[in-house]
């Protein structure tokens, strides 16, 4: 018997199946946000992105999990482009959706998250994804 998620990697082949953070809390909150249409948009550190067995791609469908690892949606990349974290704009801070969606919020959440990650710079280059949701599970 096919579990969820290969059930949903039939459906969409070459999907990935990951979530949102660093934590099951941030991950559902996260999850939720992509669900209701608040956020459109997602970045990770270049580096993490290269260590990546099979990186996102513009077309790519990907499964994403809550805290809990269960599918929560599908999403399509839409744009991928590389972006330095001094230059992330408020318009991108807002497709994230989180906090406030202020630029503010934004770079002092993200400095949190990859300090903890072990790589923050003010000039780090990240990855900016843009994303639809395809499907809610």
């Amino acid at each position: 018997m096919l579990s969820a998620i290969d059930e949903l990697k039939a459906k969409y082949p070459g999907a990935n199946a990951w979530q949102f953070g660093d934590s099951p809390e941030l991950a559902n909150e996260l999850a939720k946000l992509v669900i209701k249409g608040i956020k459109t948009a997602s970045c990770g550190s270049f580096a993490s992105f290269q260590a990546e067995e099979s990186p996102p791609r513009i077309g790519s469908y990907n499964i994403i999990l809550n805290g809990q690892g269960a599918p929560v949606c599908v999403i399509r990349m839409i744009s991928l482009r590389l972006v330095r974290f001094c230059d992330i704009t408020e318009a991108f801070a807002r497709k994230e959706g989180e906090g406030d969606l202020s630029l503010e919020y934004w770079r002092k959440e993200h400095q949190r998250f990859f300090t903890r990650e072990g790589s923050f710079s003010e000039d780090m280059e990240l990855v900016a994804e843009e994303f639809e949701v395809v499907e809610i599970l």
